[in-house]
């Protein structure tokens, strides 16, 4: 029992990320739709390639989203409007106005025929217009001019709508009844009296419409035809158009519902487990052959594989809302997150594999997934100092800008023309732009949760008024000297072959800092002749050299230096000899082993840390020149150069043949600019 336990113990960095592993396989699968696959990819205007398809079970042929808006816009331009008659109100005014008149008539000489004849006259005037009834103003723009279904109780009548009175004619109607003009003092009354008691008695039905409209919805067949089993769909070489693209992609919404939901769903699942597995195996792979130092870090894996989840999980839940906004998701944060946090290559890598994921989740996979690597490798591309805000912006102006250009190359592919491009998406594409800009907020989030660190760090980091670079300036510095000459030309370099000036600027005032535990042993420090070495063995003098890395290391760990500033310290000697000493306790003929010479390493692991490793060679080798000159400063940086490369010291680093060319010639300029050569003048 206890063996295991030790076990567990010695290998619980691997059991983590076996857990991690496992857990996010889970969550992606689970986050993925549990429909079957279409196993034929297929475009619209493009030949079938596939052999002469013929339908597999029967199948109904669907309507297309535009055939269902027509029809659903048809049916809401042709549904009725249901309007409500209110007998109440009828009634009300009816018995107001009778009650006024017959008050008014009392108080009147007229005789018992005229009498008869105004009452005979307001009767008239209130059934002619309750007939069909009286509109209420607020209703009247929801009239039809076509024609209106009035309820009366459990009665429904269509009528025209002209047949309704509104405000506007009351008035000139009622004049019309009296047929002598002028009228008469009573009539002048009577007319008042009505206009005063009238009320609009019918009033627009909205929850009445509103279900008459479902209902009318609710009947819209969304196929329209039958494909039956073995029925030919495409021959080989058939373009994909017209009829066959319609029954094409109705078959494959067949698929990815019904069909496979029922008795397959456990084999999908294990599919796309195995998919997912496959997926992150090879990021762990990459991790455990290129990024070893990340590989180590189960908090980096963790963020690693926290930001891939997050990126699906975003267009999981975008497609299940409504998958027309998924171009408006930032994906390209992700590449942009890991870049910033670690390198482009680990970025555009995972976020090809996200990518890949996604094509099992949106519709249209095959575009989406171009258009998302395009714009990744862009972004890879164009952003190479995320602390610089204008850069940011270019940056994702340009990403925009491919985004555009990407799906108008689609949409001519697809359409034959120019003509039918969704002005929607184009929208989407910029919303997609502008949140890109999150990043930065989201970056410092980040930094707090998983205790990493981004160029805006070291940005903060690189002030010489840090307190750990003030201690190297006071206890060692020569040291410190050595270290601005030497992040100056770095800064340079970096800047020349596009990689991140800041970091190895940054890393190069840091990597010497283990000088500061024995300053006076290394000779930038030695303000005198006398030189500690000459009292200890080769043996010895190696020794304390080699521990300025682990110092540097531990002093770093210490004061909370980021592991990205440690890379540093521990490679800008790789795993190179201390020469000097290893020649001199060779030349001692003593038995040596030769190991004892040798840095710990690791070699460089990319650009910036094989940059400060040339430069610090470099510029400490050329304080040793007697007579600097031009041809001096090309053969120290030629010779040093080459000797690193000779020792396969950069064959870890994602550097090329034509960057190392391009970062001696900066070497070259530099330290001519520094020793401020002159040419020499004829005698």
């Amino acid at each position: 029992m206890k063996k295991i336990i030790n076990k567990l113990l010695v290998n619980h960095s691997l059991i983590y990320k076996l857990f991690l592993y496992l857990l996010t396989i889970i969550l992606v699968v689970y986050l993925f739709p549990k429909g079957g696959q279409f196993k034929y990819e297929f475009q619209k205007g493009k030949p079938w390639q596939y052999e002469n398809y013929y339908a597999p079970f029967d199948f109904s042929i669907k309507k297309s989203n535009k055939e269902i808006e027509a029809e659903k816009l048809q049916i809401k331009e042709t549904s009725k409007q249901f309007f409500e008659y209110n007998d109440e109100v009828v009634l009300n005014v009816k018995k107001n106005t009778s009650e006024r008149f017959l008050e008014y008539l009392s108080t009147t000489k007229l005789s018992e025929q005229n009498r008869n004849k105004l009452i005979q006259k307001v009767d008239e005037i209130l059934s002619d217009i309750y007939e069909y009834g009286y509109l209420d103003p607020l209703s009247e723009e929801k009239i039809d001019k076509v024609g209106i279904t009035l309820r009366r109780g459990n009665e429904i009548k269509d009528i025209q709508p002209n047949k309704l009175f509104i405000s506007s004619q009351i008035s000139e109607f009622i004049n019309s009844k009296f047929e002598n003009q002028p009228l008469s003092r009573e009539e002048k009354s009577v007319l008042s009296i009505i206009s005063s008691e009238l009320r609009p008695n019918v009033i627009f039905d909205e929850n009445f419409t509103q279900k008459a409209y479902e209902e009318n919805l609710s009947h819209i067949s969304y196929t329209k035809g039958l494909v039956a089993e073995k029925e030919r769909i495409v021959f080989k070489g058939d373009i994909v158009e017209g009829e066959k693209l319609v029954k094409l992609n109705s078959l494959k919404m067949e698929f990815d519902s019904q069909v496979w939901s029922k008795s397959n769903s456990n084999w999908i699942v294990l599919g796309y487990s195995l998919l997912v597995a496959l997926s992150f195996l090879m990021l762990l792979l990459f991790l455990r052959k290129y990024r070893l130092d990340i590989f180590d870090n189960n908090n980096k894996v963790t963020f690693i594989f926290f930001n891939m989840v997050l990126v699906i999980l975003l267009i999981t839940v975008i497609v299940k809302y409504d998958a027309k906004f998924i171009y408006a998701a930032p994906i390209v944060i992700l590449p942009l997150v890991l870049k910033a946090f670690f390198d482009s290559r680990l970025g555009l890598f995972a976020h090809t594999l996200t990518v890949l994921l996604l094509g099992f989740i949106v519709p249209n996979s095959f575009e989406f997934v171009f258009l998302q690597i395009i714009a990744g490798i862009v972004t890879i591309l164009t952003i190479s100092e995320l602390y610089k805000r204008a850069n940011l912006f270019i940056s994702v102006l340009q990403i925009t800008v491919v985004y555009f250009v990407a799906y108008f190359a689609f949409s001519v592919i697809q359409e034959g023309n120019a003509l039918n491009i969704n002005l929607e998406k184009l929208a989407y594409f910029a919303m997609n732009g502008a949140a890109t800009l999150f990043v930065l907020p989201l970056i410092y989030i980040f930094e707090k949760l998983f205790g990493l660190v981004s160029d805006e760090s070291l940005k903060e980091l690189s002030n010489t008024n840090s307190k750990l670079l003030r201690e190297l300036a006071e206890k060692a510095p020569g040291t410190f000297q050595h270290s601005l000459q030497v992040a100056n030309l770095a800064e340079a370099c970096a800047n020349e072959i596009h990689a991140n000036s800041m970091l190895v600027r940054t890393g190069a005032l840091y990597h010497d800092i283990g000088k500061i535990v024995n300053p006076m042993y290394f000779t930038e420090n030695q303000a005198t002749n006398v030189n500690p070495h000459n009292e200890l063995t080769p043996t010895d003098s190696a020794k304390i050299i080699i521990d300025h890395i682990i110092n540097g290391v531990e002093m770093a760990k210490k004061n909370r230096i980021p592991d990205r500033i440690i890379d540093f310290i521990r490679t800008h000697h790789g795993t190179t000899l201390v020469y000097y000493f290893f020649k001199k306790e060779e030349m001692s003929g003593n038995v040596f082993a030769e190991s004892n010479f040798h840095y710990p390493g690791p070699i460089p692991f990319s650009k910036e840390t094989a940059i400060l490793m040339m430069c610090d060679s470099v510029e400490a080798a050329s304080k040793s020149i007697k007579e600097p000159s031009a041809k001096a400063f090309d053969d120290l940086v030629e010779k040093i150069v080459n000797k690193q490369m000779d020792d396969g010291q950069f064959m870890n680093a994602d550097i090329t043949f034509k960057e190392l060319e391009t970062i001696k010639k900066v070497l070259k300029k530099k330290l001519k600019n520094i020793y401020h050569l002159r040419i020499e003048y004829p005698e």
